[in-house]
């Protein structure tokens, strides 16, 4: 995920990874800047979709590296594993690119104090 404010120095990207046995996905990597542009140039190399949603990077810029995204962000990102299942689903079938989720409104902000910060 990244956010593009305002140019590559103010740029922020954040990688998560889930592994089948873990309970909730990892923050990977993160970082501003120069970091930020590595994240998103080796996602890129890897074929990795980057979405971009200031809101939840953000949020996800205050968990440390490692540790599993608190349950206040699942639904967010459950609706965008879902949304990048649908865009794989229609690059094999030729259909069309279906609209990204507002990952903002997902965010569960009641329960953003539980988020631990960095």
């Amino acid at each position: 995920m990244a956010d593009k404010g305002g140019g590559a120095r103010h740029q922020t990207a954040v990688a998560l990874a889930y592994q089948g046995g873990d309970g909730a996905p990892k923050v990977v990597a993160k970082g501003k800047g120069l970091v930020a542009e590595q994240i998103i140039q080796r996602a890129g190399d890897a074929g990795v979709f980057v979405h971009e949603s200031k809101e939840l990077v953000a949020l996800l810029m205050q968990i440390d590296l490692d540790r599993q995204i608190p349950p206040a962000l699942y639904r967010a990102i459950a609706e965008l594993l879902a949304w990048l299942y649908h865009i794989e689903s229609g690059q094999i079938s030729g259909g069309t690119r279906p609209a990204p989720p507002d990952t903002a409104r997902l965010i569960d902000t009641q329960e953003n104090s539980g988020i631990k910060h960095a």
